[in-house]
């Protein structure tokens, strides 16, 4: 009897680490993704569940500006990031001697100009103020759209993803561009007509309450280069849980959900 008793504690001392050795796997199958409220973190709520079947637990941290999250990244502080594109990351990387990369493209937020005083960019005066954010790899698609309206050209040769505004050659209405504001600030700056138009990325237009395809008064075309992307340290390139999530956010099901819940405010990645 007393023999049994034994072999029968060690069976369960055995189970219990087991069961131990188990939860320790468990965590470890955890990622944490900094990403905007939206749509990023959105978005990555919406995949979620389907992560979790997979045995990855994705936990978002929500961070409100531009320059957090690539800082957070590098340190470690977090696993991934969900709130830029390849040009901005690029940008990103040469300013801070970093070497963050892209994990896979996601969606696309078309960048748009509003305007309470006029209704279309054809109607903007002789040397109008448009306001633009301070975000400078922005500049190449801000340029593409006013090219596209026919207001302005630019010199020859120019790459539309490290353009800036002096590289236009000829400006047909003598627009003043104005940058310098904070990305966040945007719509606040539409909201007081602080000038005769202003340049708004989607995220920020859209959890100001505006519709980047009814609102505007001129937006990017789907086929832009600008997809948002999941950003990564190189040393998480193997990382299968990671390569899980751009899986599910690239899957059908979630680029179709994405196209019903945003209503072309957010457009998957081509």
């Amino acid at each position: 009897m007393k023999k049994n008793r034994i072999i029968s504690l060690v069976t369960v001392a055995a189970a219990a680490l087991v069961l131990a050795a188990c939860g320790k796997s468990s965590s470890s199958n955890t990622i944490t993704v900094g990403a905007s409220p939206t749509p990023h973190a959105e978005i990555l709520k919406h995949v979620q569940p389907e992560l979790k079947k997979e045995g990855v637990n994705l936990k978002i941290k929500i961070f409100q500006d531009y320059v957090l999250p690539n800082k957070a990244l590098a340190s470690k502080d977090i696993d991934a990031n969900y709130f830029q594109h390849v040009p901005f990351l690029d940008q990103w990387n040469q300013k801070n001697k970093g070497d963050l990369i892209n994990a896979g493209k996601i969606h696309l937020e078309p960048i748009a100009v509003y305007s309470k005083k006029y209704k279309s960019l054809k109607d903007l005066p002789k040397g109008a103020s448009v306001l633009v954010s301070s975000n400078v790899p922005d500049y190449g698609r801000v340029l593409q759209i006013f090219k596209d309206a026919g207001l302005i050209t630019l010199k020859k040769g120019t790459d539309i993803t490290n353009a800036n505004f002096s590289d236009i050659a000829t400006n047909k209405k003598d627009i003043k561009f104005k940058t310098g504001y904070e990305p966040k600030l945007m719509p606040q700056f539409y909201n007081n007509k602080q000038g005769d138009a202003e340049v708004i990325n989607s995220n920020y237009a859209v959890q100001a309450g505006l519709n980047p395809t009814k609102d505007s008064i001129a937006i990017e075309k789907s086929s832009s280069p600008y997809a948002n992307i999941i950003a990564i340290r190189p040393d998480e390139k193997n990382n299968k849980d990671i390569k899980k999530l751009v899986k599910a956010l690239q899957s059908k099901s979630t680029q179709d959900w994405i196209k019903k819940h945003y209503k072309g405010t957010v457009l998957p990645a081509k």
